[in-house]
Formats: C-alpha cells, sequence, structure tokens
C-alpha cells in the first residue's frame, strides 16, 4: 500500500543527495516522499575532532529525534557514520547496494604519497585514516609528513585543500563519485594499501522500530550481500566498542556464499604498528555475518588491539 513518507535528513550536498536517491527510489514504488533538512550537532562542531566531541552519533541524534516525534518516518545515512549500537526503539530497516568502499587520494599537485615534498601535511578527520597511513608513510621512512585533523563537509574539506591548508587529503571515493566528483580522485586505494571504515560506501535507512509498515515499503531498496558484508564489519567495531575514536578498519567481501572478512587497528599515540587479522567462512544470514565479525574481533584482540 503507498505510503506517504518523510526522509529526516542532513542539509550538507552528499547527504541530500543520498536521501534524494531514496527519495526517487521510492517514488518509483508508488510512495510520496517529501524530505525534512535538519543541521545536526556533528555539522555545527567544526573546530574539534569528531572523537572528542562524542563521537558519529553526534550526526544522527536530530535525526532520530524527527522520527520519535513522527515529523519523519525514516532516516538515510552514511553507514559509517551510524553507531554501532542504535538507541531503543529504533531499528536498520535497510542496507542498499554499496558504493566503491575504498579510499581516495585528492591532491591538486601529487598524484600518490611517494610524491610528496619535505614536511607536507596531509588532512584526514578520521583515525582509522591516520592509524594507516602513518603506518604507510613510516614504511616509506616518510616521517616528516605530518597529518592534520579536516573536519567539515565534503566541500568544505575539498575548499580546505584548494586553499592549500594541506598537500593532499584522504575521502570516501563513494562521496566524491555520489556528487559526479570523481575527477578530483588523484588516486584510490586498493583495500591492501588502506583497509575501508566498516559500512564505507554503503547506505543505511533508519526507522522506528514499531513501523512495520515502512520496513515493508523499504524491503525493494535492500541488498542483502551488501547487508551481509556490513553486518559483519559492523560485529568487529561492536565487539572492539567501536566508536570514531576507535582507529579500526573492517572489510568484507562476499563471493558465493563465503565471506572474507579482514580487520585492522593501530594505536594513534603509539608505533606505527598495525594489528590485523582475517576470517573466512559461509554465511546465509545477518547472524552468520556478525558472528564472523565477532572472531576477526577476537583474533584483534588477542594480537594486542584495544
Amino acid at each position: 500500500m503507498p505510503l506517504m513518507l518523510t526522509i529526516a535528513t542532513r542539509e550538507s550536498r552528499l547527504a541530500l543527495w543520498q536521501a534524494e536517491h531514496v527519495q526517487q527510489l521510492l517514488t518509483v514504488h508508488g510512495h510520496r516522499v517529501d524530505l525534512l533538512g535538519m543541521t545536526t550537532r556533528g555539522d555545527q562542531i567544526l573546530d574539534r575532532t569528531l572523537s572528542k566531541v562524542g563521537g558519529k552519533g553526534l550526526f544522527v541524534k536530530e535525526l532520530e529525534t524527527a522520527l520519535a516525534e513522527g515529523r519523519a518516518q525514516l532516516a538515510v545515512h552514511s553507514l559509517k557514520d551510524v553507531p554501532m549500537e542504535l538507541p531503543e526503539g529504533f531499528a536498520l530497516a535497510c542496507v542498499m547496494a554499496r558504493e566503491d568502499p575504498r579510499d581516495a587520494w585528492v591532491s591538486p599537485q601529487c598524484a600518490s604519497l611517494a610524491d610528496l615534498s619535505a614536511g607536507a601535511v596531509v588532512g584526514t578527520s578520521s583515525l582509522r585514516r591516520t592509524v594507516l597511513l602513518r603506518h604507510t608513510l613510516s614504511e616509506m621512512k616518510r616521517d616528516d609528513v605530518r597529518i592534520e585533523p579536516l573536519r567539515g563537509n565534503l566541500d568544505t574539506r575539498l575548499r580546505k585543500l584548494d586553499e592549500g591548508q594541506y598537500a593532499g587529503i584522504v575521502l570516501a571515493a563513494a562521496g566524491l563519485k555520489r556528487l559526479g566528483l570523481g575527477q578530483r580522485i588523484r588516486h584510490i586505494f586498493s583495500t591492501d594499501e588502506m583497509l575501508p571504515a566498516a559500512g564505507q560506501g554503503a547506505l543505511g535507512i533508519e526507522i522506528r522500530a514499531d513501523r512495520a509498515d515502512v520496513a515493508e515499503a523499504l524491503a525493494p531498496l535492500v541488498d542483502q550481500a551488501s547487508w551481509l558484508a556490513v553486518a559483519a564489519e559492523r560485529a568487529v567495531s561492536r565487539a572492539m566498542g567501536g566508536s570514531c575514536s576507535m582507529p579500526l578498519a573492517a572489510h568484507a567481501t562476499l563471493q558465493g556464499d563465503r565471506l572474507h572478512l579482514r580487520g585492522a587497528w593501530g594505536d594513534p599515540e603509539g608505533a606505527p604498528q598495525l594489528v590485523r587479522a582475517e576470517a573466512e567462512g559461509p554465511v546465509a544470514t545477518l547472524a552468520d555475518a556478525e558472528a564472523l565479525g565477532q572472531r576477526v574481533a577476537e583474533a584483534l584482540g588477542a594480537g594486542g588491539a584495544h
């Protein structure tokens, strides 16, 4: 039965693209869909790193309030921004087909990390990217390169780069591609070079847990292969107490019914070494995928990750 739906969304260009993408897909299925643009605490606090001001939940709390009050029925999120544990009364109702999950190198002058000049500054807001970059730069014997915080939405980050505040920055390839900015990418890091964040490149749709009708409306948008992969990745992060203050990477690929999951952890204050773990197994359900994630988390812990 067609529904009247409102999508709560942040007002950044990327968030609006994501909400409009879901709006178009739901309209094709006969639903009437409006957007409710909102500014979140995460959008307002730009002078401190996320890990110091409350984590990724800052990007979703206001949207969840709109769901709770009935002003909206769904919220579209970049899944890597969604806390591993949703508050009581909310549910992840849909994971959509994943865009490119990898990280991208963006720089006006430097085609790759190898081209950085002495004392160059690289920007990222992510502790995961920080520890992976430190590891790579250490292996390149480039201890002169500085990694500095970079906050703001995608357009703000690109502006700061273009103003010369950084020699290069690392961003999610998915966001650049979705906004038609693929030409800004100088290099896409392979997953061996830089293991992605849990859920990176995937869109998740959150609803109130009591809205079975909305979950049913979203069912045609579900991509089960993507959901199995991100469920395993998020399970690693959840088991490790994951938040954006966790320097953790987790990435899964599904071939047939077998899921291969890799995790990596680094200490942002300690030596630039990484703890790595991986596991593989058959998965048919989200519970199977989460069990695989638990195995990788335990292996990371045994290797010294904390």
